[in-house]
């Protein structure tokens, strides 16, 4: 996920990341004169080690890594509100929100401007201070996964930042049955016109302005039904996504995707799984291009399916939480001439870990995982880190 950034792009998002530690300073010196403005953050250092390998780095983002998120939320009344927010990691300095909330009631709020479109449960939590582990879930990995330029990263990397419009809302139909809905039309996943993938660099940059890159919205939508009866509560979601990515506007995608939560007092049981159907561009002489050959008709497939799920559950006792997760990802479908891997090829994690409460909310995180490759050797890695919000 690194790329190298112009002189004009570093310094507006200095320029930006200095405006909201100027006003967060404001806040909380002002607070008495106006409790409408809320200055937040989380921040999180993780150093990751490959011990069966001397440099992991041709295969992964190992070593320390820091992941920062600066927010400032502003309520206008009771039907305005604003969020804004910067985060810093592996992707460099980049703006992770700067939306206007419009809210005629529970049932129907108005989202407009960079925001995080509603799919899934994770995105929801995926500032390093609100999840146990120190890296996410395969489905929605962001560069701390092994072998991460062969696969691509995940399925729908998290958070997803996009431009557009989302109307969202809650209905409560009683004291703990609730529903929530969104759905959006943002600017989409981009990539250039002959791409066998989405390219996540050019969806984050700055230096690409955040604009559609082939002037048509993607389309998506998120549905959630949830029973809140306390200690136990229970969530079922269905999420999805379509559209095209690439600047010619003719390679489509879609992304669906499933959610259960278990809440029992303070553990949490979670589950997701997310699938992505891309088209290929086969280009003039897709023989040279890919590295297996036509099907049975002699016609080559444009099209790819990629898949991902995690369980995970985390377990309180005392100032430790324990965290216990199975996730993985499958690919099927052609690959590139060059590609190491098959054309199916899949992958299992195995992850144990927990966090230790320092002080206040300051937390220490440790786990180890195992990568169970089909096309890859098997490996360890291991996490240790400090993350905590402010």
């Amino acid at each position: 996920m690194t790329s190298r950034r112009s002189p004009r792009s570093r310094s507006a998002s200095l320029v930006i990341a200095a405006s909201l530690l100027a006003l967060g300073a404001a806040a909380h010196a002002d607070t008495s004169a106006d409790r409408q403005r809320n200055f937040a953050g989380s921040v999180q250092l993780d150093y990751m080690s490959v011990p069966s390998q001397a440099r992991a780095r041709d295969e992964a983002l190992d070593g320390a890594t820091v992941e920062l998120s600066l927010k400032l939320a502003m309520d206008f009344g009771e039907h305005t509100s604003s969020n804004v927010k910067v985060c810093v990691a592996c992707h460099g300095l980049e703006v992770g929100m700067a939306f206007f909330d419009l809210r005629v009631n529970d049932e129907l709020n108005f989202r407009v401007g960079r925001f995080t479109p509603a799919f899934g449960e994770f995105p929801l939590r995926h500032d390093p201070a609100n999840h146990r582990t120190s890296d996410k879930p395969l489905p929605y990995d962001m560069g701390r996964m092994l072998h991460l330029q062969d696969w691509n990263l995940g399925v729908l990397p998290a958070p997803w930042v996009d431009n557009g419009l989302e109307i969202n809302g809650t209905h409560f139909f009683d004291e703990i049955v609730q529903v929530d809905y969104a759905a959006y039309a943002v600017g989409g996943p981009r990539a250039p016109s002959d791409s066998l993938d989405f390219d996540f660099k050019q969806s984050r940059s700055a230096e690409n302005y955040y604009i559609d890159n082939n002037s048509h919205p993607v389309l998506g939508g998120h549905l959630a039904w949830s029973i809140n009866a306390d200690p136990v509560s229970f969530q079922l979601g269905a999420s999805g996504m379509t559209g095209t990515y690439d600047n010619d506007n003719k390679l489509r995608f879609s992304v669906l995707g499933a959610q259960a939560i278990l809440h029992i007092d303070k553990a949490v049981v979670r589950a997701e799984y997310l699938v992505r159907r891309t088209e290929m561009a086969l280009g003039d002489d897709p023989a040279a291009r890919f590295r297996y050959g036509p099907g049975a008709d002699g016609k080559f497939d444009p099209y790819f399916l990629k898949e991902g799920f995690y369980t995970e559950a985390e377990v309180p006792i005392g100032k430790f939480d324990l965290v216990a997760r199975w996730d993985g990802l499958r690919r099927r479908g052609n690959v590139a001439k060059m590609s190491e891997l098959r054309s199916d090829t899949g992958l299992l994690r195995y992850t144990l870990g927990g966090t230790f409460l320092l002080r206040e909310s300051l937390r220490l995180k440790v786990s180890g995982e195992f990568y169970d490759f089909s096309d890859f050797g098997d490996d360890k890695v291991i996490h240790v880190g400090i993350a905590g919000p402010f």
